[in-house]
């Protein structure tokens, strides 16, 4: 996304701690000459640009990219990340963090922290350089409604400022503003929970106390939501205002985009978990009247989608162009199923994202052991069999015969397992025609040193590895070759985590429905059913449809649905809010992060566990707030436990 020049004097004085007074309050050396930021249309997207820039990386904004899956899903061998404390139940330790994207106070000299240098201009460089989720959002909360105060009509309540720019300009950058600040309520709320709704520019002494329920909050920004889609364009291309960025408008906010978050902001809000306001919790239990909006936002996006604007990735081959093989160098990937992601970074920070899977030693030089394995319980419990059953349903026998063979555990697995892991046996690199360097084959060392072996006819190098697999999502392999130190290919190719893609947007509509209307009706607003959306995802990946007799046991099929939700958005950081907005995170399935350990010969294979989470009801599904926020003044209590 080519980013507007503005040459104005925009001083944003806010301070760096980790309280919404200081962010949301006018600093009294604060000057905004808001009379030029808004004078005309160029200078006025220059003010929202800064707020895409405030959109967090969560794949390469913290320190290192090595600990951005925070659910079961993920396990780093260090338990000092905030993974670690997460996995420990210090949630305190987690915002006190200087290196995770929920905070990240990194100091721009690369291995000191301090808490006032993350810099909110630098939105072409470093990611990690950049405030975190909840200082950055506090700080597009307040620009938000700085846009808005000043563009807005004076019918309205606003200033009208923008008198040398046309209807359409106004309404686009109005779009923009009302997105954003729904956004950024939404970006504290999955890790923090009812948050207040700030609605307009704060300005000396206020009193903002926290909402009584998630639902309030979340239907306060499902209005500005339907504003943003009333305002933004389906194409900025399309528009007279897009045509000085024509060709480079992919990132930009639209229609479809501000459907898409219309509906996740409804279906959080009436998961189990918010529905249950942290006193009871029945993971099977929705807001069924949440439910029904947030359908029909996402049939806003289908809808879209049918008329050429989105299209879901036809093949498994074909969603490598939406995870990492971009048209060109440098350019956007996503494909056809892109809808929203963080800006800026660097190639650098890319590559080191994409690798973030897979052990150093086969694609660098360096012998590092930093990387996110995955654990094999997430992945023996939502990457199934090639008939489409879960192993668990597999091994039942009761909806046919058996392929989960325990003593042969890679075999007869879904298509996607094979695709998104770097398995025990597999070929990595055929040789590349080097007499010395013969094909480099992977397997496991033994019960009691988990590792790969590389082996050629020259070296024997040991690859460190936690759990008995890697991930390879957003890790090129070209021409059946992933990109290794011997066969450097990654530099051609951009990969980043979407914040939404149209995958994520079928899935939630399907989750919705069914809550709301069971696996097999369909809506007023769109002719699709929950039972034939997840299909869709079964035949891109040539598995069988859901089983009959799992789409006619509601909650057994909300359990597929779900199943599939993880297989399809593995790695890409929605587990961790997936199994708290769900109410489940605190149950042992979902607490205990495993590994495989087997001999090199495969000739019997254990469980092994690493780690016991400690999640208990309700006091590990929301992070605390800081002490200091909750003494600012009364009516804002903290999160239950803390």
């Amino acid at each position: 996304m080519k980013n507007y020049k503005i040459k104005i004097l925009i001083i944003l004085a806010f301070v760096f701690s980790f309280s919404c007074e200081d962010y949301l309050d006018v600093a009294p050396d604060a000057v905004i000459n808001e009379e030029v930021a808004f004078s005309t249309f160029r200078n006025a997207q220059g003010f929202v640009e800064e707020m895409y820039a405030l959109v967090v990386s969560y794949e390469q904004q913290a320190h290192t990219f090595q600990d951005f899956l925070l659910g079961d899903d993920g396990f780093v061998d260090r338990p000092t990340k905030a993974s670690g404390d997460i996995d420990a139940g210090r949630f305190n330790d987690v915002i006190r963090d200087n290196f995770v994207y929920l905070n990240n106070h990194l100091n721009s000299s690369y291995g000191s922290t301090g808490t006032n240098s993350a810099n909110v201009e630098n939105i072409n460089s470093f990611n990690r350089q950049r405030p975190g989720l909840y200082d950055g959002s506090l700080r597009g909360i307040r620009k938000a409604n700085i846009a808005i105060k000043n563009v807005e009509s004076v019918e309205n309540g606003g200033l009208d400022l923008m008198v040398n720019a046309t209807q359409a300009e106004k309404e686009v950058i109005l779009g923009q503003a009302y997105f954003f600040r729904a956004f950024f309520h939404n970006e504290i709320m999955k890790f923090w929970g009812r948050y207040p709704y700030i609605d307009k520019v704060l300005i000396d002494d206020f009193r903002i106390p926290r909402p009584e329920t998630y639902k309030e909050v979340a239907l306060l920004a499902n209005e500005d939501y339907k504003k943003a889609i009333e305002l933004l364009p389906v194409d900025w291309d399309n528009e007279s205002f897009g045509q000085l960025t024509r060709g480079e408008n992919k990132g930009r906010l639209t229609k479809g985009t501000a459907y898409a978050f219309q509906g996740k902001n409804l279906l959080l809000a009436a998961s189990p978990l918010m529905k249950g306001n942290n006193v009871t919790i029945n993971t099977y239990d929705y807001d069924t009247e949440l439910c029904d909006m947030a359908v029909d936002a996402f049939a806003g996006v289908l809808r879209l989608a049918d008329q050429g604007r989105y299209r879901l990735a036809a093949t498994l081959e074909e969603l490598d162009e939406v995870f990492w093989k971009s048209p060109a160098p440098g350019a956007w990937p996503g494909g056809t199923e892109f809808m929203f992601s963080a800006t800026g970074g660097s190639q650098v920070q890319a590559q080191r994202f994409m690798a973030s899977g897979v052990n150093r030693a086969i694609h660098s030089n360096s012998a590092g052991f930093e990387v996110i394995s995955p654990t094999h319980n997430f992945i023996h419990n939502n990457f199934g069999m090639a008939n489409g059953l879960s192993i668990e349903d597999d091994l039942s026998g009761v909806y046919g015969p058996t392929l989960y063979d325990p003593t042969k555990p890679f075999e007869n697995r879904d298509p996607r397992f094979y695709k998104w892991h770097i398995i025990d046996g597999q070929i990595i690199d055929a040789g590349a025609g080097d007499p010395n360097h013969v094909a480099a084959q992977l397997w496991f060392e033994s019960p009691s040193v988990k590792g790969f072996h590389r082996s050629t006819g020259a070296e024997n190098i040991k690859i460190v590895n936690n759990t008995g697999y890697m991930w390879t999502k957003f890790f090129p392999k070209v021409d059946g070759k992933y990109h290794t130190r011997w066969n450097p290919i990654i530099g051609q190719y951009v990969g980043v985590r979407m914040h939404m893609r149209l995958t994520d947007v079928y899935l939630m509509y399907a989750e919705a429905l069914h809550a709301s209307k069971g696996a097999t009706a369909a809506p007023a607003s769109y002719s699709l059913t929950a039972e034939a959306a997840i299909n869709l995802f079964r035949n891109r990946a040539g598995v069988p449809n859901v089983h009959p007799s799992i789409v006619t046991d509601n909650n057994k099929f909300m359990d597929e649905l779900r199943r599939e939700r993880t297989v399809e958005l593995s790695y890409e950081a929605h587990r961790w809010v997936d199994i708290r907005r769900w109410g489940v995170a605190h149950l042992d399935k979902y607490r205990r992060k495993l590994a495989l350990d087997f001999p090199q010969d495969r000739s019997n294979f254990t469980e092994t566990l690493l780690v016991d989470r400690i999640c208990e009801f309700p006091k590990h599904y929301w992070l605390p707030f800081p002490v200091e926020q909750t003494q600012i003044y009364e009516g804002f209590p903290q999160n239950p436990g803390w």
